[in-house]
């Protein structure tokens, strides 16, 4: 789910920069230049209260009091911060999204958004979760493309229970949502993968130990989005968060990170750039805490869909932006850095690989990241019985089992192939990824998972015989916010009502060729639109088959060309 708004806004050029404000007399509300007075009512109740307070308030009186009793303010504002989120009432159709009141949108039960900092769980925290899915939660338990699990159906009776028993096996939903650093983003791999540059747990550790939680950064512009990878294949979508960390091997200074900011998509997407500096392992979280501040101090507040720090990164560059990190935040210069090279293996860690230890790894694909508490329940024990305890979630809703000996790999695979979870799957199954949609979510539009689980069960029939070069990233969104990345995948679909043969439906605008660096790809870019390509909610499969089916035709093999390449190059009428 998402609190982002939801005005539309024109496509804009490939990899283009987020436009900072017109010049005007009134102040953007930046803390560092125009004084701490609010601005508007969101800010007015964050200085009041920015909403670490309100989990008392949670245990002692709205559980015990019940729904009815929530004040308002925190119902819609502070409980985001403990990862709480009304969900949508059902029955309420995507043509009256934007026409009622959050109040009368909104259920009497909540998403809850367990936070997992690098995707790192154990068994032990799974079976926790799963149970909890379970007893509280009507089974749902969905994987997100932030590292982290969402259930659903909670009622506020019972998240102080909840809490105990995520926090007593090390699990939290502290600032899941709100506008406070969210979860730290980590590759899936470290501390595991053979080819990897530098194990980043130590990092996210020190960041999450010190700052999730700490007043001073729970009043923030808006919602601070971060990752750091240390392996070569880049996996945490660095160029679409607000900080991110990528590991590099410097020349003289040996193996750190190179410091990107600013990237984010919604309705005015922007990908990060590089400071061009190098950040050394023991300083990642002094840097990450200066970017942090400045977003705090100098984030424009006053309108809240431009309160994101690509915003201000637009009207600074790169350039100031790294001195007044170094000037006021960090007091000293950090040395340039090069740029990571591209990307030579794909960043979801699907299949079978070797670790460092001589043991392997699986990565595995739900279908859309859907799972439930049950499966969860036996994907916990599945694990132990294959001699292991250890798994990560990914930025790309899949799953990743550690630690398996050799003579237990394929009885593993066989077992996750049982609970939904390929290790082999299709590249189409492989590549589709899908947000919330209007089943729970408050701001969309159309149903996601439901047609993209369907879409990839029949396009997997359909495709069967055709030898695709790559996996298709096919990513649903059920409204214009990009939850699920619509302008950095192959063939993305943004929710709205859309006209077919006069009548108007649930449907997607189609962004075509768009991709975050890796294996596939020199560097990130955002998709085309073609006016007018529009697709109805049940058509996802046909058009899909349509479009691939001319890629196949007319792709220069001998060039290796991508999907994104030919969508790019090859004419409106190829693409309808």
């Amino acid at each position: 789910m998402s609190d982002t708004d939801t005005r539309a806004t024109p496509p804009r050029p490939e990899g283009a920069r987020a436009r900072p404000p017109r010049p005007s007399t009134r102040p953007n509300g930046q803390w560092k230049i125009d004084g701490t007075t609010p601005l508007n009512g969101n800010e007015e109740w964050k200085q009041v209260d920015n909403g670490l307070s309100v989990r008392e308030r949670i245990e002692q009186t709205y559980s015990k009091g019940g729904f009815a009793s929530i004040d308002p303010t925190d119902l819609h504002g502070r409980f985001r911060v403990w990862g709480l989120y009304t969900q949508r009432k059902p029955g309420i159709d995507g043509g009256r999204t934007a026409t009622l009141e959050p109040h009368e949108l909104e259920d009497e039960y909540f998403m809850l958004r367990v936070r997992i900092d690098g995707g790192q769980l154990t068994t032990e925290q799974l079976r926790v979760v799963a149970g909890i899915s379970t007893e509280f939660g009507r089974d749902t338990a969905d994987l997100t493309d932030r590292q982290n699990i969402q259930l659903h159906w909670i009622r506020v009776e019972d998240i102080p229970e909840i809490w105990r028993r995520l926090e007593a096996v090390g699990l939290q939903t502290t600032e899941a949502c709100g506008d406070v650093p969210r979860v730290i983003l980590g590759s899936p791999v470290a501390g595991i993968a053979a080819d990897e540059l530098i194990d980043p747990t130590a990092q996210i550790d020190e960041i999450t130990s010190t700052f999730i939680g700490d007043e001073s950064l729970a009043n923030l512009p808006r919602k601070f989005k971060s990752a750091i990878t240390g392996h070569p294949s880049q996996d945490v979508v660095h160029e679409i968060n607000d900080v991110a960390f990528v590991a590099v091997d410097h020349p003289e200074l040996g193996v750190g990170y190179d410091l990107w900011v600013g990237g984010g998509l919604s309705t005015t997407p922007a990908l990060a750039e590089r400071l061009g500096v190098f950040v050394s392992p023991e300083r990642v979280a002094e840097a990450w805490h200066g970017v942090a501040q400045i977003f705090r101090d100098y984030g424009y507040r006053r309108l809240r869909n431009k309160a994101r720090l690509k915003f201000l990164l637009a009207e600074w560059g790169p350039v100031k932006f790294r001195q007044v990190l170094q000037d006021e935040y960090l007091g000293y210069a950090l040395p340039d850095g090069p740029a990571a090279p591209k990307p030579k293996t794909h960043g979801d860690h699907v299949g079978v690989h070797k670790q460092k230890d001589g043991r392997f790894y699986i990565g595995a694909t739900p279908i859309v990241g859907r799972i439930s508490g049950p499966s969860l329940a036996k994907l916990a024990d599945l694990i132990e019985a294959h001699g292991s305890t250890r798994l990560r979630t990914t930025p790309h809703q899949k799953v990743v089992i550690l630690d398996i000996p050799e003579d237990r790999v394929e009885s593993l695979v066989a077992g996750l192939d049982e609970l939904g979870l390929q290790a082999r799957p299709s590249l189409i199954r492989r590549g589709t990824i899908a947000c919330t949609g209007i089943e729970f979510c408050k701001l969309a539009i159309v149903e996601t998972k439901a047609y993209a689980t369907a879409a990839v069960l029949d396009l997997e029939k359909r495709l069967e015989k055709f030898d695709l070069p790559h996996p298709i990233a096919l990513h649903v969104n059920g409204c214009p916010n990009s939850c699920a990345r619509i302008q950095t995948a192959d063939i993305g679909l943004k929710g709205q009502l859309v006209t077919i043969d006069g009548e108007q439906v649930p449907g997607y605008q189609v962004h075509l060729g768009g991709g975050l660096a890796s294996a596939d790809r020199d560097e990130a870019g955002l998709g085309r639109t073609v006016r007018g390509l529009k697709v109805a909610a049940d058509g996802i499969a046909d058009y899909t088959e349509r479009v691939v089916k001319r890629f196949l035709a007319e792709r220069d093999v001998a060039a290796d060309e991508t999907f994104a390449e030919w969508a790019h190059r090859a004419d409106e009428e190829a693409l309808q």
